[in-house]
């Protein structure tokens, strides 16, 4: 089949009953152009469902052959609400409308829950076993085989352990802001290698490069990004986290479960089609927001902690983002409180299974 697309593309196309669904597409670029043709000619939506795991050579085709003739959708592991049956929900927002109607059809979760599903990640695979035995197989399988195909093919990196030593110094460093020289030192690699090598792991979707919030959206493309590891399984297995236990109780305990919250976030608005207009805020004085969402020109403040009890939060509020003179909607305490806790007027605690 694959040689046939490749060979002979038209004649492939011409035996398919539309519409199909090809897979792992980038293999046959040749099929492409003779796709733009027929979508050309019968003028339909939906004829051709083409996926791909390597973005790299599959959006350099689509861009190329297809531009204004595709809806690209870019998905990343199950989400939780695709787990809990809640594949109809909306982005997630802490309007509390939005809230109180999660509050009815998501599933509070407890620590032991949380961590298990954070240690397990979001890879298919992993997600329908139903023990762990295979996980440690799992994700260095996964490794191996992103590097050699992927990276390796894309980059053509020769010295593929300063790689995989790279994947694991950046995991170590999930939900931190970037430090490039930091990071050039314990690879052992210049500062240009290192943002080549962040923006290969960003456009495969390893990671998420979450941009500061101005008002200004110039400085926005020149601050310092913070980093997150899209799958936390594969996070915890380059760290070295064998099992959730251990990791719930280890120094990177907080980290991840606020990577794992923040991506949780960013996939329902991917898993929507849309993409997501999330921040962090930092100001002068080094006050913090670990995230906020603007929809609608309005900004929804949310602050991430590892904790059941909202007196024990040490939360300060959302005050400081009066400066942005922007709207500020209904904000949030992703935490581990039971349900739904009003904290403030504006503020509501919410258990994280409601993402």
């Amino acid at each position: 089949m694959r040689l046939a697309a490749q060979q002979d593309p038209a004649s492939f196309l011409d035996r398919l009953e539309l519409p199909v669904l090809i897979d792992e597409v980038q293999y046959a670029p040749n099929l492409f152009p003779y796709i733009k043709m027929v979508v050309d000619k019968e003028k339909k939506n939906g004829l051709f469902w083409v996926t791909g795991s390597q973005q790299f050579d599959m959006m350099q085709n689509v861009t190329e052959s297809l531009a204004g003739r595709v809806a690209v959708l870019k998905l990343q592991g199950i989400s939780q609400a695709e787990e809990q049956g809640r594949s109809n929900d909306a982005p997630f927002l802490p309007e509390l409308k939005n809230l109180k109607a999660r509050q009815k059809a998501a599933k509070a979760l407890k620590l032991p829950e949380v961590f298990h599903k954070i240690w397990r990640g979001s890879y298919p695979d992993m997600v329908a076993q139903e023990n762990d035995k295979n996980w440690e197989r799992f994700y260095s399988s996964y490794v191996t085989t992103y590097i050699q195909r992927d990276v390796r093919e894309y980059l053509d990196i020769t010295d593929t352990a300063a790689f995989h030593k790279f994947m694991q110094i950046a995991a170590a460093r999930t939900g931190q802001l970037i430090n490039y020289s930091d990071m050039a030192r314990d690879v052992g690699k210049d500062n240009t290698t290192i943002k080549t090598w962040l923006d290969v792991l960003h456009a495969s979707g390893v990671v998420y490069m979450l941009q500061p919030y101005f008002n200004n959206r110039t400085k926005r493309l020149v601050k310092t990004p913070k980093l997150y590891f899209m799958d936390t399984g594969l996070c915890s297995y380059l760290t070295g986290w064998l099992n959730p236990d251990v990791l719930e109780r280890g120094a990177m305990s907080g980290a991840i479960f606020e990577t794992w919250t923040i991506t949780e976030i960013i996939k329902s608005y991917l898993h929507n089609g849309r993409s997501p207009r999330v921040y962090f805020y930092r100001d002068k004085d080094k006050r913090e927001i670990d995230l906020l969402i603007e929809e609608s020109g309005t900004l929804y403040p949310i602050e991430i902690k590892k904790t059941a009890s909202v007196q024990n939060a040490n939360f300060k509020g959302f005050n400081m983002l009066e400066n942005l003179k922007m709207p500020i909607g209904h904000g949030a305490l992703m935490c581990m409180a039971s349900g739904l806790t009003p904290v403030s007027d504006n503020v509501d605690a919410v258990n994280v299974g409601f993402i």
